[in-house]
């Protein structure tokens, strides 16, 4: 042990202490859900500085999809870390960087030729696409949608559908940005008043001749795990078709196997015409992209996308291993099934509480949330239980999140190298604290 390591442990052992001493370094604004601090990890386990396990739902906002630590991408960082760590793709690049780009590429969905561009975060890969779809089109405008999540930097939170704790204090924001509803079925918005209400925008906001781009989560990550439905993603590249607009598609957290397709847009049978990806993509590393169509992704002059960290040789070979690991464990099919058992059991746990559990989302791979109400009222959200109950998990030794727009919703994000005896463990743990919390 260094003499720094002999000293930082020396003044802080346990969580509590780790906690105290994390409030007093970062900023408020900076929190954690979770007064956890992790030792080390494996799969969908982890053990924290006090020595504790806990199953891991989670799995840090759906990034270690191939699970913590996961032999065949540490093996390929380990590689890569011995050849070199950082040149600058920019300045002088390296052969991994290209290989994935072409992976990419041919995972995208359609058959229209793909060029890809990478930098580090999902709002990074977000802001470059509202770059480009402006590049290509000429135009302004950028529709999004309430309940959306798009990223904390100042374009993405333009785009973002809610305030706190996202817009609030921040402004003025990004203009040009214009955010339209949802369409939910459980909470009554159709795809009929979706449509109308981009009919309204267009007549009274901005001509769909000025809007360069509308820009979709296929699943709603932040504002409640709401899937989007064939018909509405379906409509939309109709729409977008009708006007020249360059249809995104945000599969930053729904992306890479997550959903039971590889992107989630898949199961509607479209090609956006730019895609951005991150999170579960390099098993943990920071990397993020944006795949599109190749004549639009063209379209920025040179050297107008990019960055210093843009695609980091270490982030690139992590993805190329997982994307071997998805494939050769089947995880886009295995995806599906856990989100079927896991469907099977909160099923019958939402039998017990019909007046607490709402609704259950469980319709895209593991992507799964499930919806805390009072006296079974969709507009009566439940955020205290929902809050109590994350907390009450972790104390048990189950890691969850929560979600959602009213901050009523529970999200499970397991990665998809978990075994069913771990689902079956952790959403005992998940029943039992529920089941207690309403004696």
């Amino acid at each position: 042990m260094s003499a720094f390591e002999d000293k930082v442990t020396s003044l802080a052992t346990g969580n509590a202490e780790w906690q105290t001493r994390k409030e007093a370094a970062f900023a408020r604004a900076q929190g954690n859900m979770v007064p956890v601090y992790i030792d080390h990890a494996k799969n969908a386990e982890m053990w924290d500085v006090e020595g504790r396990r806990f199953i891991d739902f989670a799995s840090g906002i759906a990034v270690c999809s191939t699970g913590h630590t996961n032999p065949k991408v540490t093996a390929a960082v380990q590689q890569q870390l011995q050849r070199f760590s950082h040149t600058a793709f920019g300045l002088t690049p390296y052969s991994s960087a290209v290989k994935l780009a072409e992976e990419l590429n041919q995972l995208a969905p359609g058959t229209t030729p793909k060029k890809t561009m990478f930098v580090t975060t999902g709002a990074e890969a977000v802001e470059n696409s509202v770059k480009i779809a402006r590049a290509f089109t000429g135009r302004r405008g950028v529709i999004a949608f309430n309940g959306a999540f798009h990223g904390r930097t100042m374009m993405a939170m333009g785009l973002t559908g809610k305030v706190t704790p996202y817009k609030n204090l921040y402004g003025p924001l990004p203009g040009d940005i214009y955010h339209v509803p949802y369409p939910i079925e459980y909470h009554g918005v159709t795809l009929d008043e979706t449509l109308k209400a981009l009919d309204t925008l267009f007549e009274v906001d901005i001509a769909p001749s000025d809007v360069a781009a509308i820009i979709v989560e296929p699943v709603q990550g932040e504002g409640g795990f709401y899937p989007a439905s064939n018909e509405f993603l379906q409509a939309l590249r109709k729409l977008c078709d009708e006007h020249g607009i360059v249809l995104i598609a945000d599969e930053i957290q729904s992306g890479f196997a997550r959903t039971g397709k590889f992107f989630c847009c898949e199961y509607a049978g479209i090609e956006p015409d730019l895609l951005t990806v991150a999170k579960g993509v390099a098993g943990g590393f920071p990397l993020s992209a944006v795949v599109g169509k190749a004549d639009i992704m063209d379209a920025p002059l040179p050297g107008g996308l990019g960055g210093t960290y843009a695609g980091s040789p270490i982030g690139c070979s992590a993805a190329l291993a997982v994307i071997d690991v998805i494939n050769e464990e089947n995880l886009v099919e295995r995806a599906s099934q856990i989100g079927t058992l896991f469907a099977s059991r909160l099923s019958r746990l939402q039998k017990k509480h019909p007046d607490v559990i709402g609704d259950i989302r469980a319709r895209r791979g593991a992507m799964i949330a499930l919806e805390l109400v009072k006296n079974g009222d969709p507009d009566q959200p439940d955020a205290d239980l929902t809050k109590a109950l994350v907390t009450k998990a972790w104390q048990n030794g189950l890691i969850l999140l929560s979600c959602g727009i009213r901050g009523n919703v529970i999200r499970f994000l397991p990665a998809l190298t978990i075994s069913d005896d771990l689902i079956n463990e952790g959403i005992n743990t998940f029943e039992s604290c529920l089941n207690g919390m309403l004696r």
